[in-house]
């Protein structure tokens, strides 16, 4: 008696790479730097492969690794908690450089005001806004309800509409997409 055709089944490990560019912009957002965030998407991901008996195959690998990037970040943002490091952007301001154009303008004027939210309502900004989750995979990536989600995201959007003194119904000017998605009043899923 033969068996019927079965295709082999893919291993998970195999679509970590899937996700690395979705994992680094999380990281990018969260940090706020490009090599900070390159770091730690390189962590998690040597987490991940060094954990991965404990990831159940079937469920949501993509939410997995996001939850393992968050959690590295807040470990690491509790060890640097007690370092004084430029607390008052001195000499981090003599390194900025003049925006090339007003779209690089508007992604400053965002990731500064983005950095005065707190990190519960910036990662959902940035998970359900510009990442695209669902409010239910976010709610998933960060531990809490879904209601928690909506209520971080509508008020770090308040937030920051006051910080870039948006009025009421105006939207902030921007060709890239990542920023209109987080400054967006109503992204589908809120």
């Amino acid at each position: 008696m033969s068996t019927p055709d079965r295709l082999p089944e893919t291993d998970p490990r195999e679509e970590i790479v899937d996700h690395l560019p979705s994992l680094r912009a999380f990281a990018r957002g969260l940090s706020g730097d490009h090599t900070a965030a390159d770091d730690l998407v390189q962590e998690t991901v040597l987490k991940a492969w060094s954990k991965f008996n404990q990831f159940q195959t079937g469920t949501n690998l993509r939410a997995w690794l996001f939850t393992i990037l968050r959690n590295t970040y807040l470990s690491g943002r509790r060890k640097r908690a007690k370092e004084i490091a430029d607390s008052e952007g001195s000499f981090a301001a003599r390194l900025a450089s003049k925006p090339d154009h007003d779209g690089r303008l508007a992604m400053q004027e965002l990731n500064a005001a983005m950095k005065q939210l707190p990190v519960e309502q910036r990662e959902a900004l940035i998970l359900v806004g510009a990442m695209g989750f669902s409010v239910e995979e976010a709610a998933e990536t960060c531990g809490c309800a879904l209601g928690t989600i909506k209520s971080r995201a509508n008020r770090g959007r308040a937030t920051l509409a006051r910080l870039l003194g948006l009025e009421k119904g105006e939207q902030l000017e921007s060709t890239d997409g990542a920023v209109a998605a987080v400054i967006a009043i109503a992204p589908s899923g809120l």
